[in-house]
């Protein structure tokens, strides 16, 4: 079954607002694992409530950041898990880029829009 990676802020998090929950009763449909992926430092971590999500927390604290390729690479080889046994959903483009570049599928969520159709869609196609 594979994992759910989430992008924290601006996609599962809103800034000054707390968990989408909309998105999290989304996810919250299916059985399979979710890892909230982030970049937030300790300071970050606590400031935007990811000390307290629902869902296990993956962070590098900017070394390197998600926009590089590596970050994906460390974060799969730290869950024992290869490019076919996740997907993911990332608000910045670059970022979508760089777990695309690893093999990861990646779907790019568009902050503004909340689209959660189409991240369903994403999500039953792929699952």
């Amino acid at each position: 079954m594979k994992t759910i990676l989430v992008d924290a802020i601006n996609t599962f998090v809103i800034k000054g607002e707390g968990i989408f929950e909309d998105m999290r009763d989304l996810l919250e449909k299916y059985p399979n694992k979710k890892i909230i992926l982030t970049n937030a430092d300790d300071e970050q971590m606590q400031k935007n409530g990811l000390d307290k999500m629902p869902y296990e927390i993956f962070t590098l604290k900017h070394n390197p950041e998600k926009t590089d390729k590596e970050y994906y690479e460390k974060m799969l080889e730290h869950f024992g898990l290869n490019k076919d046994d996740v997907l993911y959903f990332e608000h910045n483009e670059d970022a979508v880029k760089s777990a695309q570049f690893v093999g990861i599928k990646t779907y790019h969520y568009d902050k503004d829009k909340k689209d959660l159709n189409e991240l369903k869609k994403f999500l039953a196609d792929n699952l």
